[in-house]
């Protein structure tokens, strides 16, 4: 795994974010960029789509959960806050693990070698998949190999999620749809809502509302992921 990692951190408290720099130099590996300002600190995310996000959770006039929702899948995340109320808010929406304010070198150490791990994994997935162009998926007891090319679309289900082929069908996974978007290539595939996932190349045509696949399906497009 390349050592370096870019890392971007939204605080509206300018010492908290100064107290992260500190430890992201003592660490070495951990390039870091922060803003003070949450909406411009997710623009920032959305382009330059850093290793890793430090998110206070509150701040003046957004909370940091509802930054995290509208982060991109394969985001990898750390909360940071001075309240334990939302440790399991902070879970659910899959962040790799919450600091409690004001906390030390060593429990941030810890976390961050948490995400390290999360993105190894990520970038291994990513490049062997690149030479393979499929992904391979587990139902019932039968792994699946299933090429990029025939994955319509992916729906997420209770445990489960089914996944539309082009040629016909689908197959249903036990598999989160967080765990299968970290399987896919981000500039190939979309979400475009919490059950949704499409193939970017199938999309016949969409609204703020609905998205048509050239196979004719009509998916809802949800509030949170319109831009």
């Amino acid at each position: 795994m390349d050592n370096n990692i870019r890392c971007i951190a939204i605080d509206d408290e300018p010492l908290a974010l100064e107290v992260i720099r500190k430890f992201c130099d003592r660490l070495g590996f951990l390039s870091l960029s922060v803003y003070s300002d949450p909406e411009e600190g997710l623009e920032h995310i959305l382009s330059s789509k850093p290793d890793l996000v430090f998110l206070d959770i509150e701040m003046e006039n957004v909370t940091g959960l509802s930054i995290a929702s509208r982060l991109p899948d394969e985001t990898c995340f750390i909360f940071t806050t001075a309240y334990l109320n939302y440790a399991l808010d902070g879970f659910n929406l899959d962040a790799v693990d919450y600091l409690h304010k004001p906390f030390s070198f060593e429990r941030f150490k810890t976390a961050v070698e948490k995400a390290t791990r999360r993105i190894g994994y990520q970038r291994s997935s990513s490049s062997s998949q690149a030479v393979q162009r499929m992904i391979v998926v587990k139902q019932e007891y039968n792994n699946v190999n299933i090429p990029l090319d025939d994955i319509l679309y992916i729906e997420a289900m209770e445990g489960y999620c089914k996944i539309f082929r082009v040629s016909g069908g689908y197959v249903l996974s036990r598999l989160l749809l967080k765990n299968i978007a970290a399987m896919l290539p981000a500039d190939e595939f979309q979400r475009i809502h919490r059950s949704y996932i499409v193939s970017k190349s199938k999309i016949d045509s969409y609204t703020k509302q609905s998205v048509r696949l050239t196979s004719g399906a009509i998916l809802p497009v949800g509030r949170l992921y319109r831009s």
